[in-house]
């Protein structure tokens, strides 16, 4: 006979559990405790097994029933309903555990540990704080669960705010992580492949340079004159001459620097491109770090913290420096020094192009070519590196500057 609410209600419990049946194999359990518990026995192989389905009043007597139905349903597809709970119960533990947050930074630990293909040290900090500002929206929501819409409110948030750029790069890096949660499994397929477009482009600014051969001699007479931090000079001092990244140059280490045999090789893992970068160094360079080794050398950074020596100077200090001597942002910047070498080196006629591009490690898209112009060029880097510190140091005494027309090697 089958129960009713009534009945459920009314069952008194007893020294012995009390089985009450419902028909199609389910009946409810009366502990002696009081506890009033589903259960479904069924035949799987011959062999018989018990389904817990839920306790009462939680799980209602319709409920209860439709559950049943359920399990019935999987034992004629020859399917066990123990069984499917449990690996229930584990994708939802799974799911569970596969937040956007934690996907974001099981993602971003393995571009910082890929060897040559991962993230350079400041790409990595950048990209994850990118990363954060998306997580503080979605970052709790099962990755499985983020729909478009809810990627698109995450990014509005931040273009709200007029960073459109900061905006547009978070995108990308959001479709970055969705599509390694496909690539492991976690996930169907990329929210965020159907929101390109729905952004505000934003406006395309250049770092503040001077390229201008009169100009850049005021501004290195400028940096003589500094009267700030005497470490923040000297990197001041040699920025125009190495012309290499900002983030390169504040990371370097005296361990990369051999000032007797003239060059500063960056790993690869401190790179942009991510390949290893030789930097021939010129007399005055070469100079100018013996200064720095003094007061910062021999081991760690070269130019580390005024905090503590175990970090390298802030990313601002050089932007900072520039700054105090007068110089807008879009009058120069600590990037700027490269597009002044690109520009003077080009137009001094005197390199050839693809020496200049080998100095700035700039990418080649074409591995044997790259693998080619590293070999073909040294030499004329070399060369290059000594004219350069000498053609910097006639602008700066203010001395007359003649283009050359002709290319080719000093």
């Amino acid at each position: 006979m089958a129960l009713t609410d009534v009945a459920i209600r009314n069952a008194k419990p007893a020294a012995k559990a009390i089985k009450l049946a419902d028909g199609g194999g389910m009946f409810l359990l009366v502990t002696p405790a009081g506890g009033k518990l589903w259960r479904l026995k069924y035949r799987v192989d011959g062999r018989e097994k018990l389904l817990a389905i839920g306790a009462y009043p939680e799980i209602g007597l319709g409920e209860a029933r439709r559950r049943r139905e359920e399990a019935r349903e999987l034992i004629a597809l020859g399917k066990d309903p123990s069984r499917e709970k449990q690996r229930e119960k584990v994708r939802a533990r799974i799911q569970a555990a596969d937040t956007f947050k934690a996907i974001c930074d099981e993602y971003c630990e393995k571009r910082r540990r890929d060897g040559t293909k991962g993230w350079a040290p400041a790409t990595a900090t950048r990209s994850e704080y990118l990363l954060s500002l998306v997580c503080g929206s979605i970052g709790k929501l099962a990755i499985g669960e983020i729909e478009p819409a809810d990627v698109l409110t995450a990014i509005r948030r931040i273009e709200g705010k007029g960073k459109l750029e900061s905006a547009r790069r978070s995108l990308q890096l959001a479709g970055a992580v969705f599509r390694y949660a496909v690539a492991t499994a976690r996930l169907a397929s990329d929210p965020t492949r159907d929101l390109r477009g729905a952004l505000t482009a934003p406006t395309v600014t250049h770092y503040g340079a001077i390229t201008d051969a009169k100009k850049a001699g005021e501004l290195l007479r400028a940096i003589d004159d500094y009267e700030g931090s005497g470490i923040t000079k000297l990197a001041l001092q040699i920025a125009p001459h190495v012309f290499v990244r900002p983030g390169e140059l504040r990371h370097a280490e005296w361990s990369e620097i051999d000032l007797d045999g003239a060059i500063w090789i960056i790993p690869a893992g401190k790179m942009k491109m991510r390949k290893a970068h030789h930097v021939p160094l010129s007399r005055q360079v070469v100079a100018l770090f013996r200064e720095v080794r003094a007061v910062t050398g021999p081991n760690g950074y070269v130019f580390p913290s005024t905090r503590t020596r175990t970090r390298p100077m802030s990313e601002n200090t050089i932007n900072a420096g520039l700054r105090r001597l007068g110089y807008s942002t879009d009058e120069m910047t600590a990037h700027g020094f490269r597009a002044m070498a690109s520009t003077l080196l080009n137009e001094s006629g005197k390199w050839n192009p693809d020496a200049i591009e080998r100095a700035l490690a700039h990418g080649d898209t074409d591995k044997v070519r790259a693998a080619y112009h590293r070999g073909a060029h040294w030499k004329e880097r070399v060369t290059m590196a000594q004219w350069w510190s000498d053609y910097l140091d006639r602008l700066r005494k203010g001395a007359d500057v003649v283009q050359l027309a002709n290319r080719g090697g000093s």
